[in-house]
């Protein structure tokens, strides 16, 4: 599973003057790189915990996406080492309806929706956030923030309206058991966003849409939730786990463990 969140786990400090601007580094994307995806595999691994990588419609189609939208798949790389130290992926939609009425499932359905728009010959209207990543390392100095300004760059070079982004609040996982619907209204004494993630977008322009509950279904078995996370399940019930942003539940009547995470949608505007 491939969520929508930066990496970056020194994000608020992003928020402070960016030491180095986006202009120090090289861009690239897929188009440039054509075997991108296999030079961020690891990138992208290692940037989430175990459980997050296993959600089906993410192992069918991720790879995809450098093969059949190049141009949404970029990199920034160190000019002299040629090291990649960020990663930004994003899927053209053909989306026409309001933005209030965008799907509960969040990210699983973006990336599955993307590729059905693209067999049935549908023009793209929006752009979807699907992945930022920031490399250990390069962290905190506004990297994230970047990346975000580069997928709206490339979203409004081809002419689309929105960038949609089903976000992952990063600082979620520190309440999993309060509900998202809450979550998302937290605020600072300044009214931004209480959640760093969300407040990159919020200073960058994005508006707050609604929760989306169901944007990430994992299932497993009790053997590998047990091997995703390192915890033993004795008995059903519902588990706090590290890193997730709501319990999941277990079933050992059924030999099933089930994590289904809620996002943020989030909308940004390209075309003012």
């Amino acid at each position: 599973m491939i969520p929508y969140c930066s990496s970056d786990s020194h994000i608020e400090r992003t928020e402070k003057v960016c030491r180095m601007t986006i202009e120090n580094y090289r861009l690239f994307t897929a188009r440039d790189i054509p075997d991108l995806g296999e030079k961020t595999h690891v990138l992208t691994g290692s940037a989430w915990p175990e459980f997050m990588l296993q959600d089906p419609l993410a192992n069918e189609y991720f790879g995809r996406l450098y093969v059949e939208f190049p141009y949404y798949q970029f990199v920034l790389m160190h000019p002299e080492t040629e090291e990649i130290i960020a990663l930004g992926n994003s899927i053209p939609l053909a989306w026409d309806r309001p933005a209030e009425e965008l799907p509960d499932e969040g990210w699983d359905w973006a990336i599955a929706q993307g590729f059905r728009d693209r067999e049935a010959g549908l023009t793209p209207t929006v752009q979807c956030a699907l992945q930022v990543v920031v490399k250990d390392g390069w962290q905190g100095n506004g990297l994230s923030a970047s990346m975000v300004r580069t997928m709206k760059s490339i979203g409004r070079r081809v002419g689309l309206s929105a960038l949609i982004a089903p976000v992952r609040p990063n600082r979620k996982c520190d309440y999993p058991l309060t509900p998202m619907e809450r979550y998302v209204h937290w605020r600072r004494d300044d009214g931004l966003p209480f959640d760093p993630w969300m407040r990159v977008h919020a200073r960058l322009g994005a508006e707050v849409i609604r929760p989306c509950m169901r944007a990430m279904y994992i299932p497993g078995t009790i053997a590998d939730w047990e091997s995703w996370t390192g915890m033993t399940f004795p008995d059903s019930g519902r588990y706090v786990i590290p890193k997730a942003l709501v319990p999941i539940d277990i079933d050992r009547d059924r030999d099933q463990g089930l994590y289904v995470e809620p996002n943020v949608w989030m909308r940004h505007p390209l075309n003012e």
